[in-house]
């Protein structure tokens, strides 16, 4: 390839941010992985359950009863181990794998930033990120790395702030400030905010401002000039975002992170900072090597990488019908926070070994929060349709399996979601359109 003889890719820095990077991140997974197991969520959602909702092609992904715990045993270990940069190589090819094992036992759990903490893993596998303050470099430092290693983080940050901006870029979002008119009037008791919280002004002042933000925020980042003030817009926002929203650790993962746009002088400081209580483990450097090759498959599976990246968030068109109702190509496309649905999905069992009709509990298969999930998405009403099937089969029973679903979206009344005529049992998973989606009656122009 043409490209890899670039000037560019023979250019180094210094490796005090990547080093800087590695420490926080290793950080910031750990501690998420202790708030998850002191809060319970481990038993409660992937301990407790009786079933669990798949990706499609990782079925075989499963909960491993108690000894779930035992993989976030050597996720959080991993993480202390790449913020450390102990064995870092080993150390984050397990903490990806485990990380992202944990991502895809259930597909109930799913958010955007437990897949953008899995794709920073696999992209840190391949950076030079271990070779600088670290327990792997206390002989032999590397004091600067190729500059693309740093860049590439940049770049995979950008992604996900810019397309986030573009998805905000939809009828719903700017004119009719959905689903944000649903949520904050019910934050009044948030301090000093909460009074407001209800007025249309302000709710449209959010609303645009996300937008602008996650379209501006990668440039005031990568310029100079405004760095600063961008770092300081990062804080607010996302520090705003955590008090208006549950979404657990992703602010901060996304503060911290943005510290990779600044200069090595800053990152400097911080080792120095951080180096100061623990003298002589970190900064017991014997020599000073520098890095500056790098092999021709490693930049071009990280070029690959970046490239799907920035394709995934377009697979949505290949489909016919409204993104937000039907949800193929939803996932892993930086959606954030754009959709509000509201349902119910009662099932009816056809038994055709005595020819008896009967409708489902699915309190008796479902927690409460995958049942309302299942509702309003077809993927997971078509796993558990198939679930039914295959529970019944076990009782002998030969059952056809079909639905009466509704779903309000952003604040619209409720309209039939699935077409109940149809046997779920006969419609097989697959990236083809769903064509039992009953249509969308109504139009969310945008992007």
């Amino acid at each position: 390839m043409v490209f890899l003889n670039s000037p560019y890719f023979l250019k180094t820095t210094k490796a005090a941010p990547l080093a800087v990077f590695r420490i926080l991140f290793g950080l910031m997974m750990l501690i998420s992985i202790i708030r998850f197991w002191a809060n319970g969520w481990i038993d409660k959602l992937y301990v407790k359950p009786n079933f669990f909702f798949s990706y499609y092609g990782f079925e075989w992904v499963q909960p491993i009863g108690n000894y779930t715990y035992l993989i976030f045993i050597i996720c959080g270990l991993s993480a202390l181990a790449v913020a450390v940069g102990l064995r870092y190589q080993l150390s984050i090819i397990i903490f990806f794998l485990s990380f992202t094992y944990i991502e895809l036992m259930d597909k109930t759990t799913y958010l955007n930033h437990y897949y953008f903490i899995s794709i920073l893993g696999f992209l840190m596998i391949f950076l030079p990120a271990g070779r600088y303050c670290s327990w792997d470099s206390r002989h032999a430092h590397t004091i600067t790395v190729p500059s693309w290693s740093i860049d590439s983080i940049k770049i995979l940050l950008a992604i996900v702030y810019f397309y986030a901006g573009l998805a905000k870029l939809n009828s719903d979002w700017l004119i009719e400030a959905m689903p944000l008119k649903i949520w904050l009037p019910g934050k009044y008791d948030v301090p000093l905010l909460g009074n407001f919280l209800h007025q249309e002004w302000l709710i449209y002042a959010f609303s645009w401002g996300g937008a602008l933000y996650d379209l501006t925020i990668p440039l005031l980042l990568f310029w100079k000039r405004t760095r600063t003030v961008a770092f300081v817009l990062v804080v607010i926002f996302h520090l705003l975002t955590r008090v208006l929203f549950p979404i657990g650790m992703f602010p901060y993962i996304m503060i911290v992170s943005a510290l990779i746009f600044f200069d090595p002088t800053l990152h400097e400081k911080i080792i120095t900072v951080i180096s100061k209580p623990i003298k002589g483990f970190l900064k017991n450097t014997k020599t000073d090597v520098s890095l500056v090759s790098t092999p021709a498959w490693k930049l071009k599976l990280v070029g690959l990488f970046l490239t799907i990246q920035l394709l995934m968030p377009w697979r949505y068109l290949a489909y016919p019908e409204e993104l937000f109702w039907t949800e193929e190509g939803f996932r892993f496309s930086w959606r954030v926070m754009l959709i509000e649905k509201a349902g119910y999905a009662n099932f009816k069992i056809y038994d055709r070994t005595n020819n008896e009709t009967f409708y489902i509990d699915n309190s008796d298969f479902l927690t409460s929060f995958q049942e309302k999930q299942m509702a309003t998405q077809p993927d997971f009403i078509l796993e558990y349709a198939h679930y039914l099937r295959d529970h019944f089969l076990t009782q002998g029973k030969e059952v056809e399996v079909y639905v009466e679903s509704y779903v309000a979206l952003n604040g619209r009344r409720s309209q039939p979601y699935i077409d109940p005529t149809v046997d779920l049992t006969k419609c097989k998973e697959s990236f083809n359109h769903k064509n039992w989606i009953l249509p969308f009656k109504d139009e969310i122009k945008g992007i």
